[in-house]
């Protein structure tokens, strides 16, 4: 997509935020978070402190968002760690490889040293395609610890790459 800017979020931003985490959270098939949050606790979630909080626009909407952080505190803050939303309409047109890259830039000029995904769901073949492909290696599997909506139980996946 070669009109795609990111920047990071602003507080006006938050209803396109919300608007693309919502039908995420309600799924339940990605996140490992709660499926009945409202926009406040979400946004709260999301825009957490120490989140480095992002949005993609095209054409000025906002597709997408991703945060940064720390993986860990102390002996682990060297590595970060993330979460990327599309929103669903604009799925399959780049956005989410275009932040992934832009958030491993983000990150080394952060000071952070790797990237790290620590729940990946294994069913979210996309996201793991991608994050395969931006070069991340899947360093363990989780048996059984994402409660799929439909599929009950399932693997995540821990994957890492250097910076």
């Amino acid at each position: 997509m070669t009109d795609l800017s990111i920047r990071l979020a602003q507080a006006p931003d938050h209803d396109a935020i919300w608007s693309i985490l919502e039908p995420i959270l309600r799924e339940g098939e990605t996140f490992a978070l709660p499926r009945d949050w409202n926009r406040g606790r979400a946004l709260a979630y999301w825009f957490s402190p120490g989140h480095h909080v992002f949005v993609a626009e095209s054409a000025g909407a906002i597709l997408g968002s991703y945060y940064i952080r720390a993986n860990q505190l102390g002996a682990g803050d060297h590595v970060a760690n993330g979460a990327y939303a599309t929103h669903p309409e604009a799925r399959g047109r780049g956005i989410a490889r275009a932040m992934g890259l832009h958030s491993f830039e983000t990150a080394r000029a952060l000071g952070f040293s790797a990237m790290q995904f620590n729940l990946v769901v294994a069913t979210n073949t996309r996201a793991v395609a991608l994050w395969t492909s931006l070069g991340l290696r899947e360093i363990g599997r989780l048996p059984g610890v994402f409660r799929h909506p439909e599929r009950g139980p399932v693997d995540a996946l821990v994957m890492h790459r250097s910076l």
